[in-house]
Order: C-alpha cells, then structure tokens, then sequence
C-alpha cells in the first residue's frame, strides 16, 4: 500500500509497508494517486507519462522500496504492570472550562490522595511488574502541586523499594504551573524524569478559559513560574502542552507564541469536549488542516534560522523508532497502565476515572477485574475498525482508547475526528523530514 500526498509544490510518495519515503515530481503524483489509490481509471494520463512514471518506480519496487509487503508482527501484550498514573489530587486551583476531569474533581467530590494510599499503589505497582526493571509513576490531578509533600514522601518511598526489589522509578508530573515556585522547581529538577506543563499560548486564548476559582485569567500568574523552571531545567525533559479549541483554530500562532517565549519542547492538542463553543467539529476540520500545513512552514523557518525547536507531534522516524510489534499493540492502557484515583480505586487510564463501568479493582485489595481487562489486552492496532487501509496505521497505532469509546462508543471504533487531524500531521511530519534530509 502506498500513499501520494501533496504539501504546497512538494510532491511524496510513502511505502506502508517498507516505512520509506520517497519525492516526486507533480506528474507522476498524480498518476499513482489515481492509479494506486483513487480506482485505477488513468485514462486521463498521456501513454508516455504512464510509462515514464513506471519506469521510475520499477528500481524503488525491486528494492522492496515501494508496494512493499506489510510485515504481519504480533502484538507484544505483557500482564506485567508498567506504569501507573497517581491522582494525588482530585482539587485544582483553576477552573479550566474544557477540563475533562470536571475542573478536577472527576464528577465527585474534591479530596487528595492520602499517603497511605499513594504508597499502596507503588507495592501494588512493584507486586505487579514481574521481571520488568524500569517502572513508571505519573502524579496527576487536579493540580498535583497542591500535594507536593505528599508526592514528596511517595517519591522517596518508592525509591526505597525499588532499590531493595531491584527496580528503578521514573517520575513525571503535570502541573498547571500556579505553585511552581523555588522548592517545587529543586524537586522536580532533581526528581521528575519529565515534566509537563499545561499552558496554552497567546495570553488571551489562555485566559479564556484557563481560570482561576475566582473567574480571572491564570496567564499572568503562571507565565513567570514557567519561564523560570525551563531555565532552571538544563537538559532534562519537559513539555508545554497546550490546548487548542473552536476558539483558536489559528494555533498555530499559539505554538510560535510559546516557542518565542523560550519554550522549545511543545505540544499542541485539539481539545477533548462536548462544550459546544469550545468543542471542535468536522465543520473546523478543513481550517484546522490548513493550520497544521501553516505551522509545518513556520517551523521549518524557525529550523532554517538555527532556532529549531521539539513539536511533538511533527516527531517521526521513519527508519527506527519503537519497534513493529509495539506499534502494532495499541496503548497499554488497561493493561500494562492503570489510573489510581484518591481512594485506591483503579481504571484503565485517567479518561476513565470515576466511570463505574471501568473500575477494575483497589490498590487495598490488589486484584484486577480480569474482564475488563481482556477488553483491553485483546485490542491492539489490528482489531481497530478501519485502519486497515490506512497510511497511518503504523504510526498511530489505532488512535486513543478513551477517546474512541467516549466518541464513538467503542474502544476499537476510532475516533473520526482525531484521524483526519493525525493524518494532517503525520503528513506534515514527513514534510518536515524530508526537508531536513535535503537540506532544506
């Protein structure tokens, strides 16, 4: 399988099955879309561009370059634990409008995740890692940062056990970075594996609907914090992640904003919600795709001056990467992962927390409800409804669980939306790719 695109006067062909990406004049573009991948009608095309377009072609063929067989890997689904993702805090100290955990309090009642709790869920992490060496701790909210000396404690004694069980901890923290001062900024540095902080550009998209308890914009009050802790940062890994939304399908000058600023590690997310003002549409979806496209040149720009920075989602390495058999599993949420929420209680991921028909069991207790599960060890990228003919299947792996059974009512049954906008990127990202190979 092959797919032809277009990005402005650039012309590519990608090979599914061998990952190569290959560039090509408009002609013969046009040609393999409509002969590959529009039908097969090419009445259209003079004999000569037929012939001179396969001629092209028949060396990338043999050299299994190009109609390359698809490699049938299986899907790698360990049963032992991985990583887990900590609520310490059902609280947060804005009230962010598109906030799918209901502004922090998950549609129940506002509490933090006591000690004892948070230290039962690490010996149930290492109870369940089998032979697994390096495992994983999200603290997440809420605003974590409302419980940093609890995080604190949890830290260390997760590190106390991992040494004598021969293990090794890697932390990350979400913040919207309000309490991100002088002591909150050592921990991290010295503690958190990775940092992400949740901040959505321009002052005036940010405030719209980044607000405090009080109704005022969080912008003022947090860009500082920011600013201060990548500086302090040196080379470990952070992320600002922000929000895109109905109200600003120009993002792209939300990204340039932030990587302006001295931030240059970014991601940029559509937002998740059913918030009619805010929620974003197929109607959006054509702009959207000219923006990605608009912000695939800014960056290239940024590049070509030196000034380069990390957009994650134009992230793409056609030639290592993870390796088939996991991209091929799908998330390891409910599986490899699970979200522990304030009592204990466990759920495949944090977008099905306090959703009773996914609760799957208590860190008191231990067990696992074997039959929710299954319904996520049985899923991988081959059991997604449609992907199968597409170009992006690879790279995306099916799509988010949670966001396909929120949307479309079925974990397997990917969310539309979200493909036409990774498909708009993954092309971009090859764009992008492709540049820097040749120079630019």
């Amino acid at each position: 399988m092959i797919h032809v695109f277009s990005f402005k006067d650039f012309n590519y062909i990608y090979d599914v099955g061998s990952g190569s990406l290959h560039e090509c004049d408009g002609e013969t573009a046009a040609y393999l879309k409509a002969e590959y991948e529009d039908g097969g009608d090419i009445s259209a095309f003079p004999p000569e561009l037929v012939k001179r377009a396969e001629e092209e072609i028949k060396p990338l063929k043999e050299a299994g370059l190009l109609f390359a067989d698809e490699v049938k890997a299986r899907p790698v689904k360990s049963r032992f634990v991985k990583a887990l993702c900590l609520h310490i805090c059902h609280d947060c100290n804005l009230r962010c409008k598109y906030c799918f955990a209901d502004e922090g309090a998950y549609h129940s009642r506002r509490e933090f995740m006591s000690e004892q709790t948070a230290k039962k869920a690490v010996d149930f992490l290492i109870a369940n890692s089998g032979d697994r060496k390096i495992l994983e701790i999200d603290f997440f909210g809420g605003e974590p940062l409302m419980c940093l000396q609890t995080i604190k404690k949890v830290v260390a004694y997760a590190k106390d056990k991992a040494a004598k069980n021969g293990k090794k901890f890697l932390f990350t923290t979400t913040t919207n970075a309000l309490l991100l001062n002088e002591e909150a900024r050592d921990f991290f540095n010295a503690e958190m594996e990775n940092v992400v902080i949740s901040l959505d550009g321009r002052k005036e998209v940010h405030d719209a609907v980044r607000k405090t308890a009080n109704g005022k914009g969080s912008f003022d009050l947090v860009i500082d914090n920011a600013k201060q802790f990548v500086r302090s940062r040196g080379e470990k890994n952070y992320y600002v992640r922000g929000t895109f939304t109905a109200k600003n399908t120009d993002f792209s000058e939300d990204v340039m904003f932030l990587a302006e600023n001295g931030f240059d590690s970014i991601s940029m997310e559509p937002v998740v919600t059913d918030i009619a003002e805010l929620a974003i549409t197929n109607g959006h979806l054509a702009a959207i795709c000219d923006e990605y496209e608009r912000l695939a040149e800014r960056y290239l720009e940024k590049y070509k001056k030196g000034e380069g920075f990390n957009f994650f989602h134009f992230n793409i390495d056609l030639e290592g990467g993870p390796c088939l058999a996991k991209r091929v599993s799908a998330c390891g949420a409910g599986n490899e992962y699970f979200s522990v929420t304030p009592n204990g209680d466990i759920y495949p991921c944090h977008q099905f927390a306090g959703d009773e028909k996914f609760l799957m069991g208590n860190v008191y207790d231990g067990n696992i409800d074997g039959r929710i599960r299954s319904q996520f060890v049985e899923n991988s990228l081959f059991t997604r409804k449609g992907c199968e003919n597409c170009f992006a299947k690879y790279i995306c792996s099916g799509g988010c669980s949670a966001n396909n059974y929120h949307f479309e009512g079925d974990v397997n049954k990917p969310y539309t939306l979200t493909c036409a906008m990774m498909k708009k990127r993954v092309e971009c990202a090859m764009h992008i790719l492709a540049r820097k190979k040749a120079g630019i």
